[in-house]
């Protein structure tokens, strides 16, 4: 489910450490050696301030659901740095399709 979130561009609904969480998935795969998800996380409830980027491990996300609601897709970090994942099974990918300004 994850993996078709991603490449889809949709958002989900998971509880995730006893909060309901709502997210725009971004990347799964293999960081540190365990299952990951890095997600940024819109709605629901936090210990920080969102919308703010969140790292999961897969394996302790409960109840994961897909949304009708779509994700704009790729997002800068604050960094500009990037995770180096051991194996990144999926990333999602940048909407190209929007018009670009001045253009016709």
């Amino acid at each position: 489910m994850l993996w078709t979130a991603i490449e889809n561009r949709r958002m989900i609904r998971q509880l995730y450490h006893g909060r309901i969480r709502i997210l725009e998935p971004h990347h799964h795969g293999i960081l540190n050696g365990s299952v990951q998800l890095l997600a940024y996380q819109v709605d629901g409830s936090s210990s920080r301030r969102l919308p703010n980027w969140i790292l999961m491990k897969a394996d302790e996300i409960i109840d994961l659901e897909l949304l009708d609601q779509n994700s704009p897709g790729g997002r800068p970090t604050a960094s500009g740095k990037h995770l180096k994942w051991d194996t990144l099974f999926i990333r999602v990918q940048p909407v190209t399709d929007r018009p670009q300004a001045g253009s016709a």
